[in-house]
C-alpha cells in the first residue's frame, strides 16, 4: 500500500514537470490552414513595431524570456521639472573607482558619459555634446579634474563655450556583488533508498523516477553606486554633488526529470544598471538644481 501512494505522488510529480516542459515546444504550423488575415496598417502617429522571427515565439518559453526582457528594457523618465530650461552644461567623462575587473573591463567613462548627455538633454538641459568639441574636451576635462580656474577660463572663452554654466561629471565608486545564494535537489540518494527499502518492482520504479529529478537555483546580488558632481564653468567651484545607488539582482533555475530539463537566467545588466543610476542621478539634479 505504501509504495503504490509513493509511485502515485511520484508518478504525479514527474507528469506535471513533463507537461510543463512539453508546453515550451513550438507547434508547428498546419499547412492546410487558410491564410491569415492581412494585418491591419498601423495610424500614422503610432510608433513602429517589428514581429519575432524566433522559432519559439508564442511558446511559454518565448514569453517568459520576453516578460524579462521587458522589465530590463529602457524607460524614459518624467523628470519633474522637464518644462523649465536648464543651465547650459558640458558632461566630462568621470572616474571608475572600483576595482571590479568584471565591470572595469564592461565600462569606460565615456560609456556613462554618453548616457548622461542623453539623460541630461531629455531632462531639458541644453547640453554641448563631447562629439562636438573634439580635442578640446581632454583641455576642459583636465581643467577641472585639477580644479585650475585659470586653465578653465581660456578654455572657456572660446566659441560656443561662453555660454555654458555647468560641468557635470559621473563617477562609479563602487561596482561589487554583495550576496549569493544557491539551494538544489539531487533524487539520486532518496531514489536509490526507495528502490532498496521498496523490496519490488515498483518500488524499484519509483525510485528510478525520483533519482532523475535534479533541481538547481541561485541569486546573487550587486550593489553599484554613482557620484554626480556639479561644476560651475568659470570658477571651476564646486556647485552641488550627490550619490545613487541601486541593487542588481541576477539568477538562474534548472530542474530535470527523467531526462526532460526546464532551465531560465536572467537579471538587469551592468549596462542597464548604469544608465538607471544615470537616470536617477539626473533625476535629482533636475529636481533640486535646475
Amino acid at each position: 500500500m505504501r509504495n503504490r501512494m509513493l509511485m502515485g505522488v511520484v508518478g504525479w510529480i514527474a507528469a506535471g514537470l513533463l507537461a510543463g516542459c512539453m508546453e515550451t515546444a513550438p507547434r508547428a504550423q498546419d499547412a492546410s490552414a487558410a491564410p491569415a488575415a492581412t494585418a491591419p496598417a498601423q495610424p500614422a502617429n503610432a510608433g513602429p513595431s517589428f514581429g519575432n522571427a524566433s522559432p519559439t515565439a508564442g511558446s511559454s518559453t518565448s514569453a517568459k524570456a520576453n516578460a524579462a526582457a521587458d522589465a530590463a528594457a529602457y524607460k524614459e523618465v518624467a523628470y519633474k521639472n522637464v518644462k523649465k530650461k536648464g543651465p547650459a552644461l558640458i558632461v566630462i567623462p568621470g572616474e571608475i573607482k572600483s576595482n571590479n575587473a568584471s565591470f572595469t573591463q564592461r565600462f569606460l567613462p565615456n560609456n556613462i558619459a554618453d548616457f548622461a548627455e542623453l539623460e541630461l538633454s531629455q531632462a531639458n538641459f541644453p547640453v554641448l555634446e563631447r562629439s562636438n568639441l573634439g580635442p578640446l574636451i581632454n583641455e576642459i576635462s583636465l581643467a577641472y579634474n585639477l580644479g585650475d580656474p585659470k586653465a578653465a577660463r581660456k578654455t572657456m572663452q572660446m566659441g560656443k563655450l561662453k555660454s555654458t554654466k555647468w560641468i557635470v561629471k559621473f563617477d562609479i565608486l563602487k561596482a561589487e556583488q554583495i550576496a549569493e545564494n544557491k539551494k538544489g535537489f539531487d533524487g539520486r540518494a532518496v531514489g536509490g533508498l526507495i528502490s532498496q527499502l521498496s523490496g519490488s518492482r515498483g518500488g524499484a520504479a519509483a525510485g528510478t523516477v525520483v533519482g532523475s529529478v535534479q533541481t538547481g537555483e541561485a541569486s546573487g546580488v550587486w550593489l553599484i553606486g554613482m557620484r554626480y558632481k556639479i561644476m560651475n564653468a568659470n570658477t571651476t567651484e564646486q556647485v552641488a554633488n550627490g550619490y545613487k545607488e541601486l541593487k542588481m539582482e541576477v539568477g538562474a533555475t534548472s530542474t530535470s526529470v527523467m531526462g526532460v530539463s526546464e532551465s531560465a537566467k536572467g537579471g538587469v545588466g551592468l549596462d542597464t544598471m548604469v544608465q538607471r543610476l544615470v537616470q536617477t542621478a539626473v533625476w535629482d539634479i533636475d529636481a533640486r538644481y535646475k
